[in-house]
């Protein structure tokens, strides 16, 4: 059931009902909600007159979509090969243990959902972590409880892993 279909609704309309913006559609409703609702999928196929099969595929095609509940943050540990050989696969266990979640799982209060990933393309900062838009590089089992304490508590960004302006 979904807890919101008027919100449902008006990101359909917004899009003019046209079966063209299904994936735009699909990434609202992801963003809106951490995941796919199955009432989400029936309501746009109802509304734009797509096949329920069509968007069930579309839905479960590309990896940005979920159809369970995911996280507020979402945190990719990487697990290419310069993220795995210095110590990647012990980061994923640190996080693990601090929010009592295995890799691929979301924590009970849905505030974080923990995934590993091949890579992410910053192999001179490995180990890499991301959460959401964010990148950590050179992340150390002891610096992972202050990352994740930030957003918890909805400071995003750790100082030290920000952009530097030139």
């Amino acid at each position: 059931m979904i807890s919101n279909p008027g919100k449902i609704s008006s990101i359909i309309e917004s899009f003019g009902a046209a079966g063209g913006s299904l994936i735009s559609m699909l990434q609202e409703i992801q963003a809106e909600y951490h995941y796919l609702p199955r009432d989400a999928l029936v309501l746009i196929a109802e509304r734009t007159g797509l096949p329920l099969s069509q968007v069930f595929s579309t839905a479960t095609f590309y990896n940005a979509f979920s159809l369970t509940p995911r996280g507020k943050h979402l945190i990719s540990v990487c697990l290419g090969t310069a993220c795995h050989v210095r110590g990647g696969p012990k980061i994923t266990d640190k996080i693990g243990r601090e929010l009592n979640v295995e890799a691929g799982a979301t924590t009970d209060d849905l505030q974080f959902t923990l995934e590993t990933v091949r890579c992410v393309g910053c192999c001179a900062l490995a180990p890499v972590v991301r959460i959401d838009e964010d990148t950590h590089g050179h992340v150390t089992q002891k610096k992972v409880p202050a990352i994740l304490k930030k957003y918890a508590r909805g400071d995003k960004q750790d100082e030290d892993t920000k952009p530097q302006e030139s």
